[in-house]
């Protein structure tokens, strides 16, 4: 038996990067998947990658009435939600607090914080009523920080708390919360953020190397332990930040 098999799974930034192969991995184990982007064009191809009778919707995950919108679609379309998986985020701008400005700042904390306020405001009785889960895609660098990424680093610890917090609160109702904490993942955001780097090219190496098993993943290593997550094997875990990172937490690696 697939391990979601006819699980109903929301979750948001499922268009590109970890999100795309969570998508993917989610379809795979079974699930019914509807899944939030906000380019039309990108969920429009993602829609035709998975086909029916997944779904993509397009929508801004920090604004209330399109959140609530989101939900109410996914759940007119199939009866229920097991699982919400807040995978939405942004990583730019790489520069210290000092310099970052209130639009950088607010862009951020509405992204990577205010999202999950609204996927769980309007998805809690559905979760309530399924037992379901969340999940939410936190980084490492909430946990050890980071050099010129202070309020990208302030977020994910932000999410890091939410998770604990949020597992305490919905335990009674039998809802889990858990993150997942990658260190460095091969995405279109990372790129990104590698070509906001004073020297860009010796980015990659290091990527490399602060991995202990050695190598940067694509996203299909995040996606494997959030199926987990969101399955019944994983039935008594809840309030865990579960690094999928190569061992980055234990120490930097060099190659010298």
């Amino acid at each position: 038996m697939k391990t979601l098999e006819d699980k109903i799974i929301l979750i948001t930034g499922g268009s590109a990067g970890i999100g795309l192969e969570c998508v993917k991995a989610y379809v795979k184990a079974g699930a019914k998947v509807a899944f939030i982007g906000i380019d039309q064009v990108s969920v429009g191809e993602v829609s035709e990658l998975i086909g029916r009778p997944h779904i993509g919707i397009c929508a801004d995950v920090t604004q209330a009435r399109e959140v609530d919108l989101a939900i109410q679609q996914t759940v007119a379309i199939f009866g229920r939600i097991d699982a919400i998986h807040n995978n939405a985020g942004l990583a730019s701008p790489s520069k210290p607090l000092h310099e970052t400005t209130d639009d950088e700042w607010h862009r951020l904390l509405d992204t990577n914080m205010k999202s999950i306020l609204l996927t769980t405001r309007y998805g809690y009785p559905y979760l309530k009523e399924s037992g379901g889960c969340i999940l939410n895609t936190s980084s490492l660098v909430g946990d050890i920080g980071q050099e010129n990424h202070a309020a990208y680093a302030a977020t994910k610890g932000a999410v890091n708390a939410l998770t604990k917090s949020m597992a305490i609160d919905y335990a009674a109702v039998g809802i889990r919360v858990n993150s997942v904490m990658p260190a460095a993942v091969m995405t279109p955001m990372l790129n990104k953020w590698t070509l906001e780097q004073p020297r860009p090219a010796q980015v990659f190496d290091f990527l490399k190397d602060i991995h202990l098993l050695g190598y940067c993943p694509e996203g299909d290593v995040i996606a494997d332990a959030c199926v987990f997550l969101l399955s019944s094997q994983a039935r008594f875990i809840t309030g865990v930040n579960l690094p999928v990172s190569g061992g980055a937490e234990l120490g930097y690696r060099r190659n010298i």
